[in-house]
């Protein structure tokens, strides 16, 4: 199983993006917000699903920068490596995963030192091997570093600090790309979406000696006509 379909079972095997959120959280660190209770008195606090304190805060946080080019462009490298392209499908920095962990860091600030202290890590291990910063190597070079921290059951002792890392930035480069519009796409979600009803099968009236009337069959089940709404003036039981 290649990287991309392990992480679409894992994705597939959970009730929503949230478990993989929930994943990246030590004991020490802050949960995430799950409920917030709405304010009674306004009903103009809310401009489509968020409140507007929500959204002035998206605004401001989007506002900022926290990783600078080099990190963003390590962040890159890695993303893409953790998600590449395949068939009609983009790498995970196409879709604007890179972006999403610009703003979780900045929404979520316990996820700052770990990132950036794993960026320098990988670097130094970079430059320890290969005598060049890990965006600077080769794909076989940067792959054969990620291949020693990408398994936690496996890593070496040197290697926890970078394997912390790692597993941390697969998560968050997760649930990035599967909360993308294309992620959603490629594992098959469809959501609520309008399903078509034709009735009660007939063997299954059958059974109990029922059958539609005429006037039901016009009127209810008529594929050309299922927007429209049925007039039941006149209609008799």
């Amino acid at each position: 199983m290649d990287r991309r379909k392990s992480l679409k079972a894992m994705v597939a095997g959970t009730v929503t993006s949230g478990f993989m959120f929930s994943a990246c959280l030590t004991d020490s660190e802050e949960k995430t917000i799950t409920k917030t209770d709405a304010p009674a008195n306004s009903d103009n606090n809310y401009d489509t699903t968020r409140t507007k304190d929500e959204l002035a805060r998206e605004k401001e946080l989007r506002g900022k920068q926290y990783f600078n080019e080099h990190e963003l462009a390590t962040l890159t490298v890695l993303a893409d490596i953790i998600i590449p392209a395949e068939g009609e499908y983009s790498a995970a920095s196409t879709v604007g995963v890179v972006g999403f962990l610009e703003y979780i860091v900045l929404d979520m600030p316990h996820h700052q030192i770990p990132l950036r202290g794993g960026i320098m890590w990988i670097d130094h291990e970079s430059n320890k091997r290969f005598n060049k910063k890990f965006k600077d190597a080769t794909l076989s070079e940067q792959i054969t570093i990620v291949e020693d921290i990408a398994y936690p059951d496996d890593v070496k002792p040197e290697h926890q600090a970078g394997e912390k890392f790692f597993t941390r930035l697969r998560d968050l480069v997760a649930t990035g790309y599967f909360t993308s519009q294309e992620g959603i796409k490629y594992l098959g979600y469809v959501g609520n979406t309008p399903n078509v009803w034709d009735g009660v099968p007939k063997d299954v009236l059958a059974q109990y000696n029922l059958e539609y009337d005429q006037h039901t069959l016009d009127a209810c089940i008529k594929p050309e006509e299922r927007n429209e709404i049925v007039n039941w003036d006149n209609y008799e039981v």
